[in-house]
């Protein structure tokens, strides 16, 4: 089991631009609620799963409390910069499901938690890219293990019966050069898609977001737009919803 865990860490780095991303957060009234960053790695396995069966990976589909996984493997994390210690403890109340099923081909994680504000979920993604560096194994096998640096930040704020999401890029020398390495790999993302799935405790009166779909109450908020199209405009999934009083 350990060696299928550090097998799926390794791998998500790579998943992250070549596959379906889906961000999606509940709201309740009060401000509270839950978000989730799933990643539907399917379309990779239809390249690896043949090499994973044959190497006897088998079907797993586990969830990871990174409280307990802080905890387990403190003593080692404390060898770490006081900056790195920072960003890991940003992950302590997120929970990451993965599954996999090479026969299937089947994969996806799931990065998942609870607020009382949504402001607390501010740069979620950014946390789900630390998860990926600092996985099972990683604590102990290589202690001087570094964070990816990040070129952007997404904040929420949500009262009054609006909604606002919004990117700002920190970083402009590493944003281009992250848009510069995309030039070729037009191919290699075809398909992959960056999906927004918010759910509102009222009926949605009015969004900025034009081309956004409804469900039949109302209340729920799907908009999709490309992979390639997202990681080079980031702030093409800004936007500002007003419930209905």
């Amino acid at each position: 089991m350990k060696k299928t865990h550090n097998l799926l860490w390794a791998l998500i780095l790579g998943l992250i631009a070549s596959c379906n991303l889906t961000e999606e957060i509940h709201l309740m009234e009060d401000g509270s609620g839950k978000i989730s960053i799933h990643m539907d790695g399917s379309q990779f396995m239809e390249f690896g799963a043949e090499e994973m069966a044959n190497s006897g990976e088998k079907a797993v589909d586990s969830i990871i409390s990174f409280k307990d996984f802080l905890e387990e493997h403190k003593d080692s994390l404390a060898q770490l910069s006081a900056g790195e210690q920072a960003r890991l403890k940003r992950l302590e109340p997120f929970s990451l499901r993965m599954a996999m099923d090479p026969e299937k081909k089947q994969m996806f994680f799931d990065l998942f938690r609870d607020f009382k504000q949504v402001g607390e979920v501010n740069n979620a993604f950014n946390t789900f890219q630390d998860a990926s560096v600092f996985g099972p194994g990683a604590a102990t096998q290589n202690s001087g293990a570094k964070s990816p640096d990040q070129a952007t930040e997404v904040s929420y704020t949500f009262g009054k019966n609006n909604f606002k999401r919004s990117v700002r890029i920190v970083d402009s020398l590493l944003f281009q050069k992250g848009v510069d390495s995309l030039q070729g790999a037009e191919m290699f993302l075809g398909g992959s898609t960056y999906t927004l799935r918010y759910h509102f405790p009222k009926r949605v009166k009015s969004t900025t977001l034009e081309g956004a779909a409804f469900s039949v109450d109302g209340r729920t908020l799907i908009y999709e737009i490309e992979m390639l199209s997202w990681m080079k405009d980031p702030s093409l999934l800004d936007l500002e919803v007003v419930l209905e009083d």
